[in-house]
Order: C-alpha cells, then sequence, then structure tokens
C-alpha cells in the first residue's frame, strides 16, 4: 500500500495571489509532498481552484494537482471535460480531480444556479458524460439536461482514464461514490466512519459490478495547532453533534501524525492536512508536517 501525503487549503485562504501562493507551491515541490489540493467555494477567499491549480502545474514538474472538492452541478461538462483535460495534459498527467454537489448553503446553490433538490441529478448526468468525452470519439448523448450530437473533444486527457474521486458521507453519498467514483476522499471524519462508509462504498461498487482500487481510500483531515476556535465546534455540533471535535480535528502534529497512523489502519492511504488556521510562514509550517508525518510515506 503506497502511503501518500498531500496539503489542501481551505476555502478562506488567503493565500491567493501570486506571492503567497507561489510560495506555497514552491516549497510544496521542494520538499516533495504528494499533491496540493484546493477546495472551492464560490463565496469564499481562495482562489478557483482549475485556474490555480494551472499556475501551479507551470512551476513544478512532480508536484500532483488536487480538487477537493469541484463542484460539477451548474457547470456545462462538456466545457469542463475539455478544461479538465487540458490541465491534464499541460500537467503531464498530474491531475487529480475530486468532485462533489457542492457546500449545503443557500447562497452557493444560487450562485451556480441549480436548486438543490436538482443537484444529484445534475451530477450523475454530468459526470457520465464527461467519462465518455474523455474516452470516446463522436459522442452523443440525449438526456435531460444535456444533448449534444458526434462531438469529439479534443485534447483527450493523457490519464485514461482520470481518476475521479467523491466526497461526503451520508448514505447517498456512500452509494453515488459506489455507483460512480474511482475513490472516496471524506472530510471531517473519524477513524470509524472512514472504516464503516468504505464497506458500503466498495459493497456499492459490486452491486453494480464495478471493483474501486483498494489504494483509492482517502480522507482529508484539518488539523490546528491550537485549542479548536467556538465558530468551528458550533459548525461541527450543527453537523455532527454525537462527536467531540477533537474527534476530527487533530490538535497539534504530534496529534496529527497519531490520526493519520489511526486511518492507515483501517487501509487509508491518501491524505490531505488542512491547517485550520494559516500561519505566518509557509515555509516553516510546511517543513514542520514534513518532519512531523513524511516518513509516513513509503
Amino acid at each position: 500500500m503506497k502511503i501518500r501525503i498531500g496539503f489542501g487549503l481551505g476555502t478562506h485562504t488567503s493565500a491567493n495571489e501570486a506571492g503567497s501562493f507561489g510560495e506555497l507551491v514552491d516549497v510544496l515541490e521542494e520538499l516533495r509532498f504528494d499533491s496540493l489540493w484546493l477546495s472551492e467555494r464560490l463565496t469564499g477567499d481562495g482562489p478557483d481552484p482549475l485556474t490555480a491549480l494551472a499556475f501551479a502545474a507551470g512551476r513544478t514538474r512532480k508536484l500532483k494537482l488536487g480538487t477537493g472538492v469541484l463542484v460539477l452541478p451548474g457547470r456545462n461538462p462538456v466545457v469542463l471535460a475539455k478544461e479538465m483535460a487540458s490541465l491534464d495534459r499541460l500537467s503531464g498527467g498530474r491531475f487529480l480531480p475530486a468532485v462533489g454537489l457542492g457546500a449545503p448553503t443557500p447562497v452557493e446553490h444560487q450562485a451556480f444556479g441549480v436548486d438543490r433538490k436538482d443537484r444529484a441529478a445534475w451530477f450523475d448526468e454530468a459526470m457520465g458524460l464527461m467519462r465518455r468525452l474523455w474516452t470516446e470519439d463522436h459522442v452523443t448523448h440525449h438526456g435531460e439536461r444535456f444533448r449534444i450530437e458526434d462531438v469529439t473533444l479534443r485534447p483527450k486527457p493523457i490519464q485514461q482514464p482520470i481518476d475521479v474521486w467523491l466526497g461526503g458521507q451520508a448514505p447517498s453519498e456512500l452509494r453515488r461514490v459506489g455507483r460512480l467514483g474511482d475513490g472516496w476522499l471524506p472530510s471531517f471524519c473519524t477513524v470509524d466512519d472512514v472504516a464503516r462508509g468504505w464497506e458500503v462504498v466498495t459493497a456499492t461498487a459490486a452491486e453494480h459490478d464495478r471493483t474501486i482500487d483498494p489504494e483509492h481510500l482517502g480522507v482529508l483531515v484539518t488539523y490546528s495547532y491550537r485549542a479548536i476556535p467556538d465558530r468551528v465546534r458550533a459548525l461541527l455540533a450543527a453537523r455532527r453533534p454525537d462527536l467531540d471535535p477533537a474527534d476530527v480535528i487533530p490538535v497539534g502534529l504530534d496529534a496529527l501524525r497519531q490520526r493519520l497512523t489511526q486511518f492507515i489502519g483501517v487501509d487509508a492511504s491518501k491524505f490531505v492536512v488542512v491547517p485550520l488556521e494559516e500561519p505566518d510562514d509557509w515555509g516553516t509550517e510546511l517543513k514542520a508536517i514534513a518532519d512531523a508525518v513524511g516518513d509516513l510515506q513509503n
């Protein structure tokens, strides 16, 4: 099992200018982190993931480039498939897309122009169409939302196929991963959540005559250095009132290492660590993380 550790930025990151973001990218490459992951929130401070990852691709040679996650409902799947294929080619096959339905907030739904009740159906149709466009020529599709006739998307991505990961922990989300995903990347979850969820994902995949690579189980792990802020505790309480916030947000790098080790114990092998608080200096922060957990990679 190949253990890989990447680094992610939250939706309210201040690393959204050429100087700060460029420094972050350069240090990640220098310290040999596996990947950089950017989340999407139209109303957040973070940069657009595809634009920022294209910027990162031009500064790096080995760093993989992930979206964690990019919102699918509200986008034209043909245009998005072209953008993703282009990024994969220009990065030399380093693109790692994770996609989802979007944040469960009315302002985000309005910004994307999709009613909450329509998101799942939009996602399912768009995901299937994008896969065909990446791998087939002369694609014809007559769906409820999209109709195309004899479209051949060029250029095709280097990766054949591109593996698309999904997030989420609700029962319907786990089943969607099993039906449509190539990997699972949940966030704000416990070790038991991951173990139980993976059972549902793999069982659902088998029901649909699919197999998901056993190494495609990952976890996005948010960490903190200080006490978890009250605002974050309130958000977690609304989402998971049964949990102690420390069960999903390790405090300190020792706790982060211990949590990753526990996840490895239930067969997770791909990790994205995300700081709850942004550091004053990215170089110092990333060096500390590399020293604390880098040797878990193999």
